[in-house]
């Protein structure tokens, strides 16, 4: 493969991975609306300070991925071009993994590393070896999911990916490292002070390894270029604490990057080596490659190996980092490995290179055979899923084909794997190349018509529910939602949401709440005769003894959800009636950190 072809390539499969279809389905609950109804608000209000959904200040993230959403959001017409809202929310996360594919393929072509024996590889390898560290990083599956997605994982990955790539460049071959500083003061506006942290440790423990941390710091210049860090992020810190004081000094500081550390939240406690298997996972069907790197960079012979030639060694620097830092925290979640991918993909990419053993190429090409094995018995183990939610998925899913086309994708990559294992040719060096192109191919033809499909099953009937709510809206009528609680219900009714779980006491909440209750987009009101509460309730719920003998007239129905409206003198009389029955207290007030 000519080198001239390399970013291209990379281009063409980064906006088909991740750009193509972007628009085409809704978002996903539960997280993603938090996001989206955070920035459409930012755009409609002009308040680019803080973040707010639902009325409420958010302050578990900082402002960037806010901003570059908003931005998208705030050009003309948006609600005609991107009617499900999910263009201007999914479009930052998409191109910051493109970007950082072409970082990682421009590195590799401009400083090819070399094979065992010292020598370069011919031309034709090295670029290849560059399409594959892209491909690599891109087809985890962990970066297929939240590339597509409106959170901010996949734009920290990308700038913290860029920044570490910009100074290994710089390392390596000279230069200036501002840029990359410039970057890292993103990141932190993208996802906090770990950037810092997971850049500093990979630095560190690079230069230890090398035994050349002075000649690294002499390279990096890392006290200026922390200081220009600062420069960039520091400023929103120092406002947003200056405006909002205290809530947001415990929230964001406390809570969300200090708590998270040191303590269990949201109940997301795991063992100490629950990253071990995520990391397996998130490789997949490459998993063997990337073992096989990990343990060549280990195995290095040269204790300091020359700047240009130490990217393997970098690489797995990044990724120790990750694993490290995510290990010793308390909290702990498959998304906080996702900046460790780009390194992942590097250490693939690179033990493909060093024609690795058979035996090596053999447990790939198993992993992909057991994919595609079990793709194609989908007719057995399809009907065996139970979701009460969606009596009909078994019987739509295999009706749909999907799985077939799976199936055969993975079956070509097989057999062009086989094809090439047992070529002489130099052409064969492409094999990993070749089984990556039809993973691509099944990115492209299964797994994104399979995310089509299910938003048709599960999130269509709640948009839906939220036009019907648009239609029967009463001026004035606050809205509540109980039971199963979507946050996509906020962002397509465009209207405030009193949210109640299905606790027993949720009836006393929501009619205490709404006479007690301010937030932006919401009053307090009396239950005075006439006036009335719009009720979205999922229908398990619905027939809970504390729900179910509430007096209400039922709108619409869909999919799993049903709409009422509730007068509010029912529910006050249904309220004071739980009372008396000893129900457990109205405890709305009490903290909750996670409430929306």
């Amino acid at each position: 493969m000519p080198r001239r072809f390399v970013l291209p390539l990379v281009l063409i499969c980064g906006l088909a991975l991740f750009v193509w279809g972007l628009g085409s389905t809704g978002l996903v609950d539960e997280t993603p609306p938090l996001f989206a109804a955070s920035a459409r608000a930012m755009a409609r209000t002009g308040d680019w300070l803080i973040p707010r959904v639902n009325g409420l200040p958010r302050y578990d993230k900082p402002p960037l991925v806010y901003w570059l959403m908003g931005l998208i959001y705030a050009l003309p017409a948006h609600d005609q071009w991107d009617p499900l809202g999910t263009w201007a929310a999914r479009l930052p996360s998409a191109l910051s993994s493109v970007g950082l594919m072409l970082a990682m393929a421009a590195a590799l072509v401009r400083w090819p590393q070399p094979l065992p024996s010292g020598r370069l590889p011919a031309s034709s390898q090295q670029a290849i070896t560059a399409v594959c560290a892209a491909l690599a990083f891109a087809l985890s599956p962990l970066v297929l999911l939240w590339s597509r997605i409106a959170v901010s994982d996949a734009l920290l990955t990308g700038l913290l990916g860029g920044v570490l790539v910009l100074l290994w460049r710089c390392y390596a071959g000279g230069g200036r490292p501002w840029w990359a500083w410039i970057l890292l003061g993103l990141a932190v506006l993208a996802k906090g002070p770990v950037a810092v942290v997971l850049a500093g440790m990979t630095l560190v423990g690079f230069g230890l390894w090398q035994r050349d941390l002075a000649g690294l710091t002499a390279r990096l210049r890392p006290w200026p270029g922390l200081g220009l860090t600062a420069l960039v992020a520091l400023p929103w810190y120092g406002l947003a604490a200056l405006v909002e004081g205290q809530p947001f000094i415990q929230s964001f500081f406390g809570y969300h990057n200090l708590q998270r550390f040191t303590g269990v939240v949201n109940n997301h406690l795991q063992p100490w080596w629950f990253f071990l298997p995520v990391m397996a996972v998130a490789s997949l069907p490459f998993t063997p490659l990337l073992l096989a790197g990990l343990v060549g960079a280990v195995q290095s012979r040269n204790v300091s190996q020359p700047p240009e030639h130490s990217l393997q060694r970098f690489a797995t620097c990044w990724l120790l980092a990750v694993l490290l830092f995510f290990t010793l925290a308390a909290t702990k979640l498959p998304s906080y490995w996702i900046p460790a991918t780009p390194a992942a993909g590097l250490l693939i990419a690179l033990a493909a290179q060093q024609r690795p053993g058979r035996w090596l190429m053999a447990s790939t090409l198993l992993l992909q055979g057991v994919l595609a094995a079990g793709l194609a018995a989908s007719n057995r183990w399809v009907p065996l899923i139970h979701e009460p939610e969606l009596p009909t998925l078994p019987a739509e899913l295999l009706a749909s084909g999907l799985l077939s086309r799976a199936a055969a994708c993975f079956g070509v990559a097989v057999l062009a794997g086989l094809i090439l294992w047992w070529a002489k040719a130099p052409w064969a060096r492409g094999w990993l190349l070749a089984q990556q192109l039809a993973v691509v191919a099944f990115a492209v033809s299964a797994l994104q018509p399979l995310v089509v499909f299910g938003d048709r099953l599960r999130q269509a009937p709640l948009r839906r529910l939220a036009a019907a709510v648009q239609q029967q809206h009463r001026p004035g009528e606050p809205l509540a939602m109980v039971g199963i609680l979507k946050p996509s219900l906020h962002f397509y009714a465009n209207q405030v949401v009193i949210y109640e779980g299905v606790q027993p006491n949720g009836p006393l909440n929501l009619n205490d709440r709404l006479l007690q209750e301010r937030r932006r987009g919401q009053t307090p009101s009396p239950p005075v005769p006439g006036s009335s509460v719009l009720l979205v309730i999922d229908q398990r719920t619905a027939q809970l003894p504390h729900w179910r003998g509430l007096r209400h007239q039922a709108l619409a129905s869909e999919g799993l959800f049903d709409l009422w409206r509730v007068p509010r003198q029912a529910l006050d009389q249904w309220a004071d009636q739980l009372k008396r029955s000893d129900a457990p207290p109205a405890d709305w007030q009490q903290p909750r950190p996670e409430r929306y």
